[in-house]
């Protein structure tokens, strides 16, 4: 379904679970090499995973792993990451903008430290390590942005359910299709991706809705199998777009989704009509 990514060098956000991690281990089985920032150097017992587990998965799915212990907000930080990457790997020809912080609060019930977090990752983090890796994408051969974020969909109902969070993935898609672009005469893609039902990951099972909405998600690798797509596409033809999930497998042949669960009555996630 998918090319080789043999040889091309992944830097990702955050990757420690989740879709991160599902996209990490999908790319490692067609060969790539891996860098995963992300803060979780040890072990959260509210949460699965930390960096070193996933570069030792990463690697036995086939693909070289680098972790870095950084925070995507700090500037140094995420130049230490592309640094340590052009060291280890010799370029970098992709950048998976991941991390994300998740408050679905309504604007008077939200703390100032949640919005500040919120932007702070997926704003000002997708921007810091997008900016970093840009003189290395211009190098690269089939150079792609992709990020996980939502289509710009402004109807009233999204605008108002949860305006601070939705500003901040908004941000990350505005970031992105401005980029594709900004940088369209260099060859370099940038496109964003985002689950058309809830995804079975801690966030979901801590935050919205435990069993009941994980038994309504679907698993991580249909994010993961979506992405292989876009990533091992034609950078300079397929730049500038939103894709969902299913949309982008359906339209490569894939409509039997049953093996990424959910079951029939799967839950359609935030942002999509």
């Amino acid at each position: 379904m998918t090319k080789s990514l043999e040889g091309k060098t992944i830097i990702m956000s955050g990757g420690s679970r989740g879709i991160g991690l599902a996209i990490a281990l999908a790319a490692a089985r067609l060969g790539a090499n891996i860098t995963i920032l992300a803060k979780t150097g040890e072990p959260n017992p509210k949460l699965p995973g930390t960096i070193y587990t996933a570069a030792a998965e990463i690697e036995e799915a086939g693909g070289q792993a680098l972790p870095v212990v950084g925070d995507v907000r700090d500037e140094a930080s995420v130049q230490n990451a592309v640094d340590k990457t052009i060291e280890r790997f010799g370029g970098i020809d992709i950048v998976v903008n991941n991390a994300s912080a998740i408050d679905l609060s309504g604007t008077e019930a939200l703390s100032v430290k949640k919005f500040d977090l919120m932007q702070g990752i997926q704003i000002r983090g997708t921007f810091l390590l997008t900016r970093a890796a840009l003189p290395h994408l211009k190098k690269s051969d089939n150079a792609h942005i992709l990020s996980l974020s939502p289509p710009l969909n402004l109807s009233p109902k999204w605008l108002g359910a949860h305006p601070a969070y939705t500003l901040a993935k908004y941000g990350m898609s505005m970031l992105t299709l401005g980029w594709a672009e900004e940088y369209r005469k260099d060859g370099i893609a940038g496109n964003c991706l985002w689950p058309e039902t809830l995804i079975a990951t801690a966030a979901v099972q801590n935050l919205l809705g435990g069993d009941e909405a994980i038994a309504v998600s679907r698993t991580p690798e249909i994010v993961a199998d979506a992405a292989m797509l876009i990533l091992t596409s034609d950078a300079k033809t397929n730049s500038g777009k939103v894709y969902i999930d299913a949309e982008i497998l359906a339209d490569h042949g894939v409509t039997d989704l049953s093996k990424y669960g959910g079951g029939e009555n799967v839950q359609y996630d935030i942002f999509i009509d």
